[in-house]
């Protein structure tokens, strides 16, 4: 909690004249966290480009499938929520704890509009652990290092960047911003990604017309990119099945999910996971005398 406490004491006092980007997506996914001047300029961008609402309700259905694939087929006990925004009806931590209660996530966020909301992101599975941090995404090292207070990053890291590259502007430091991260998590560690398009053939046509707007009225300011420039976020990292496609269609629950403008991949990083070697380890014999069952299990994961 010290975490989340000292962010709420130390932040900026949230501008609630100029529509926000937390607010106003609170606002498309139904939330109630939001402004006069946010539901104004939500509304006026739905009027522009009528998708926006099917695109936050598919990046948020995306989150739930992401990431019980990864509790419940990959065996991920660890998450780090990257712009975790404000809460709303499942959060990273009530998906994965659902599926393994000892799940531990860390929700990190420097916007000042979500800390006043972060407690309800702390309130997880006793077996298990959430904490909030107060850092920039642009300042990679400072996020690992206190990320590094809560999880073990020995172990595999889901890193999740729903909607959150496309507020880096320049596409070489959101490069970088992925490559330095990536880097801190051993092998066996998953990119979960969301990020918005100008494709036309996904219907992100709008979005150019919708962005400016958006720039011209509200905050922080936001790019869309092309479906290649996207994929090169996944650089090194080996896709999930069916890859970079629009977050509706990963892995959707109903068959003829359409395409949305907002392209979504699990990607993982590749070479021996130590997750993986724990489950495919066979369960143990029963511990000889004079052996304690704990060195059994340290056996098997070694």
């Amino acid at each position: 909690m010290s975490d989340q406490d000292s962010a709420t004491a130390g932040a900026a006092r949230p501008d609630t004249s100029v529509a926000h980007n937390a607010r106003v997506w609170n606002f498309w996914i139904g939330g109630d966290a939001h402004h006069e001047v946010d539901r104004r300029v939500g509304e006026q961008v739905a009027g522009m480009f009528p998708v926006i609402r099917d695109v936050a309700r598919a990046d948020r259905e995306f989150l739930v499938r992401a990431v019980r694939h990864l509790a419940a087929e990959r065996g991920i006990r660890q998450f780090l929520d990257l712009g975790a925004g404000l809460p709303a009806a499942d959060n990273t931590h009530d998906i994965a704890q659902r599926v393994a209660p000892e799940s531990r996530i860390v929700y990190v966020d420097n916007d000042p509009v979500v800390p006043a909301h972060a407690r309800a992101l702390l309130t997880g599975s006793p077996e298990g652990v959430t904490d909030y941090v107060d850092a920039d995404v642009r300042d990679p090292d400072a996020v690992v290092r206190r990320a590094a207070k809560t999880l073990d990053l020995d172990r595999p890291v889901a890193v999740l960047m729903l909607g959150i590259l496309n507020f880096v502007l320049d596409g070489a430091e959101a490069r970088e911003i992925v490559r330095r991260i990536m880097a801190a998590v051993p092998s066996g560690s998953v990119l979960v990604l969301t990020h918005p398009t100008f494709d036309a053939e996904v219907g992100g046509a709008g979005n150019v017309t919708a962005m400016e707007f958006w720039n011209a009225h509200a905050t922080p300011p936001i790019t869309g990119r092309g479906r290649a420039e996207i994929a090169s976020f996944l650089d090194g990292l080996e896709p999930v099945e069916p890859g970079l496609v629009p977050c509706s269609q990963w892995r959707p629950d109903a068959a003829d999910a359409l395409p949305v403008p907002q392209f979504g991949a699990v990607a993982v990083k590749p070479g021996a996971s130590p997750t993986h070697a724990s489950r495919m380890c066979p369960s143990p014999p029963a511990p000889a005398a004079g052996t304690h069952p704990e060195s059994m299990i340290k056996q098997c994961l070694t």
